[in-house]
């Protein structure tokens, strides 16, 4: 089994999303990396005592101003997989997210979603996610209150099994072909046009509320200080779109 940034194994839900992620990036348009300084691509720290490191992927593609991966592991225990596609605001596009919260206990967090970055999904993504099989995950979690920026198609589950990691993989996969499908089919917006203007605003939203997480900073604050984890946050987590 691959290893994490540690040397240490990672929980095989976490590769096998890591893979299918990178899989299903491949076929976006026009995809290339993204320049990412070296203390932000590969991160060592300590927490409590423990090693932490975080290795992250960026890039952009036609349609898309960043697409993020970010691997994390703390110590032998903790290991986090986030995933992030924010939309160029100039298409009629949602933003994709996907994160997995793994332990030796197992997993006790997994969220996918094509958020709204306006009132409603795009029609060709509302069309697809209601397309879309749900599998019967028999542990659906309940949303943080900050989390009014996720769609009605958002899943927060905690998988029980083998195979309903094995269903989650399968269904980051649907959402994922889904939003590639709208990717392709998008024409951009002039920079100026009302509905640019009206997304961007609403991604702009979008950062701002998943920045009131303060689990996230609480943790790089602690390992790394007040300044470098509000550059990680707002440059790389949730950095805002450039106003068009």
């Amino acid at each position: 089994m691959p290893a994490s940034p540690s040397g240490q194994e990672l929980h095989p839900l976490v590769m096998a999303m890591a893979a299918r992620i990178r899989q299903c990036r491949k076929g976006f348009p026009e995809l290339s990396p993204l320049g990412l300084s070296g203390d932000l691509e590969e991160i060592i720290g300590t927490l409590d005592g423990e090693d932490l490191f975080i290795r992250n992927e960026v890039h952009s593609c036609r349609g898309l101003r960043k697409l993020h991966l970010e691997i994390a592991r703390l110590g032998l225990g903790l290991q986090i997989l986030h995933c992030v596609f924010f939309p160029d605001p100039r298409f009629d596009l949602p933003v994709f997210g996907a994160d997995i919260v793994a332990s030796p206990a197992g997993i006790s967090a997994a969220i996918i979603d094509l958020s709204p970055v306006g009132d409603q999904l795009p029609e060709r993504i509302q069309c697809g996610l209601e397309a879309a099989v749900i599998p019967a995950f028999q542990q659906v979690r309940e949303l943080p209150t900050w989390a009014t920026i996720f769609s009605p198609f958002v899943r927060f589950i905690r998988p029980v099994n083998q195979q309903e990691e094995d269903w989650f993989v399968e269904l980051v996969d649907d959402y994922l072909q889904v939003l590639g499908d709208a990717v392709q089919a998008a024409e951009p917006d002039d920079p100026s046009a009302p509905s640019t203007l009206a997304r961007y605003h609403g991604q702009v939203s979008y950062c701002r509320q998943q920045k009131r997480n303060d689990k996230t900073r609480r943790v790089l604050e602690k390992a790394f200080g007040t300044v470098w984890a509000d550059r990680y946050i707002e440059e790389l987590l949730f950095d805002e779109p450039l106003c068009p």
